[in-house]
């Protein structure tokens, strides 16, 4: 598949994809919400990439969902539309490999759902993030969901109901970003938070990817029962033994991915 839309870069084991519509605002197009699923899925299967980060061109991450696409379209078109639109937080969880967010600018409505799906993300300064729609009288449904899962009943309404926006440094205190850094340095300390995953135990960090988001959707007694088998296969890996072998020497580990 040829990209139109996104930009596909790797380095140093890293895999970047870039929103490349900045005369829009990296808005999500129809073609902009399929290419960033496919880049992710190539991505994520491409051997030579450990971690993936998502980054918007121009001046914004990204300001949500592009709404010249939003007229004459019947409920079943609406909602095929609207589904393609959430389906990066599928593909993301979906994922063995870990996904950061690069944001800097805005990220809103639907950049606010894709900062929000990706497992980490690291934000500039002065970064504006917002679920906005009901001002235009819709509302972030889809990206509010994965925000909901550390904010709260309260702040979840108050994001979704009064379409304010909030800044990086109250997004980092509510749990929704996990590092402001200075705007100038936002690819610099992506880069290297990219590098500290790509230190740990390749075997570790998908397992305990996968981990997460199977846990999130079961009951208190069931994740335990899910640890224990996470547990049990990881400790009988290379890697594992390797690892625990390292700490005892007092040496760096050197990983197989198995």
């Amino acid at each position: 598949m040829s990209f139109e839309t996104i930009l596909i870069e790797k380095k140093d084991q890293i895999g970047i994809l870039t929103l490349n519509r900045p005369q829009k605002f990296n808005t999500f197009s129809s073609q902009m919400a399929e290419e960033l699923n496919a880049a992710l899925r190539r991505l994520d299967e491409d051997g030579e990439v450990r971690v993936v980060i998502i980054k918007g061109a121009g001046k914004v991450f990204s300001t949500g969902i592009d709404v010249s696409e939003f007229y004459g379209k019947t409920p079943s078109e609406s909602h095929r539309w609207l589904t393609l639109m959430d389906q990066m937080h599928f593909t993301i969880a979906s994922m063995d490999k870990p996904v950061i967010a690069m944001v800097h600018g805005f990220a809103v409505a639907n950049g606010a759902g894709l900062m929000a799906a990706a497992d980490f993300a690291i934000v500039a300064e002065g970064t504006q993030i917002g679920t906005t729609a009901i001002n235009v009288g819709l509302l972030c449904t889809g990206p509010i969901i994965p925000m909901s899962y550390g904010l709260g009943k309260k702040k979840t309404l108050e994001m979704l109901l009064s379409g304010d926006m909030i800044d990086a440094g109250e997004a980092e205190r509510l749990g929704l970003v996990n590092k402001i850094v200075p705007a100038d340095k936002l690819e610099e300390e992506t880069l290297a938070f990219a590098q500290k995953l790509i230190s740990k135990s390749p075997v570790a960090i998908q397992m305990g990817k996968n981990f997460y988001y199977q846990m999130i959707d079961m009951p208190f007694r069931q994740r335990f029962v899910l640890n224990s088998e996470i547990m049990t296969r990881l400790s009988s890996t290379e890697d594992a033994q390797e690892g625990v072998k390292a700490f005892i020497e007092k040496r760096r580990p050197m990983w197989k991915g198995k």
